[in-house]
């Protein structure tokens, strides 16, 4: 445990450092802080930090500056956020493709770094469903959400149907199955399966795997927004190394969607500091984000990606008002 005078330091250590970037020297900490010690003092304290991990001495600089370990210290026990007045903002109802894509460019003007956001998952509930007969044995199948999403996919059948055999097929689907989610569907279809005529049969069970795989790709959605921002960060500006390990992670995009997909399971805001897990792989980039919701249902998660230097601070303010922005912009969608 640290005592309240090496709690007080690595607070103001961690905040220099933030504002200026450069390591922090024993006697710049002593101005910072407040605090009447002797520059020995001081330096025995940082020391103890040290030994605790909590900061490092990089080998160009007497000054100190603050590890993972030390950041995580700071913004769960030190950091408080003073609400800074920001531009008036608003999100307006539209397509939910628009609202996020809107949601990310918001997210990287304000933080100056990079937004992300997650796009809503969709309904895996039908409202409606067509089947349409492209050629022998190949059949396309139009699925729309309660929502007015349209999901489109190529089935192959076991028989040739006539486009009236499956127009009737769709005809008594939708007269049976609407309002209910595809997992739904699947149980009532175990159970039906031998009551249902076969051609009808057949098709159900296509269409509940083309609408389950429709529903499954659309989790892998995410909206990437300033990117270039990152070149105008001193941190990475000095290193292009750092630069390309950020730049691939976000031409991947596996590593953010997994990392928003562990934020959308809690509640408020979150912050992963790079290098601390396997969650945020490199030490450089740290990761600010919270869940967004419609109609009261978490759908999705947004953030702010930037270096591990950022202002937690002002993150924390941008990503939680923008995820009740969006989540009114959403709610509000007719």
């Amino acid at each position: 445990m640290l005592d309240d005078r090496a709690k007080l330091l690595l607070k103001a250590l961690v905040e220099r450092y933030i504002a200026e970037g450069q390591p922090v020297g024993s006697r710049t900490l002593s101005r910072a802080s407040g605090l009447e010690l002797s520059p020995a003092t001081i330096r025995n304290v940082m020391a103890d930090l040290e030994d605790l991990g909590l900061i490092a001495s990089p080998h160009t600089s007497a000054g100190r500056v603050p590890t993972a370990r030390g950041y995580r210290l700071f913004v769960d026990t030190m950091l408080t956020v003073q609400r800074e007045q920001l531009p008036t903002l608003q999100l307006m109802p539209e397509q939910p493709q628009k609202v996020i894509a809107n949601a990310a460019q918001l997210l990287s003007n304000l933080s100056q770094f990079v937004g992300v956001v997650m796009a809503p998952r969709r309904s895996s509930v039908f409202h409606h469903i067509e089947f349409l007969r492209l050629s022998e044995r190949r059949v396309l199948v139009i699925l729309v959400s309660p929502d007015g999403d349209v999901q489109n996919r190529v089935i192959f059948t076991e028989a040739d149907y006539s486009q009236s055999q499956l127009a009737e097929a769709a005809n008594f689907l939708n007269a049976h199955y609407v309002g209910l989610t595809m997992e739904q569907v699947r149980e009532r279809l175990k159970r039906e399966v031998e009551t249902l005529r076969g051609e009808i049969a057949e098709l159900m069970q296509a269409a509940v795997n083309a609408g389950t795989e429709a529903m499954t790709e659309s989790q892998d959605e995410v909206v990437i927004s300033g990117e270039r921002n990152l070149l105008s960060v001193s941190d990475f500006a000095s290193d292009m190394d750092h630069l390309r390990r950020a730049f691939d992670l976000f031409e991947q995009k596996t590593q953010i969607l997994r990392l928003l997909d562990i934020s959308s399971r809690a509640e408020g805001v979150r912050i992963f500091i790079g290098g601390e897990s396997q969650v945020v792989p490199f030490e450089e980039l740290s990761v600010v984000s919270a869940p967004y919701e419609v109609d009261g249902q978490v759908v999705g998660t947004l953030g702010v990606i930037g270096p591990t230097r950022m202002p937690y601070d002002r993150m924390i303010q941008i990503v939680d008002i923008t995820s009740k922005l969006v989540s009114n912009a959403l709610s509000h969608r007719k």
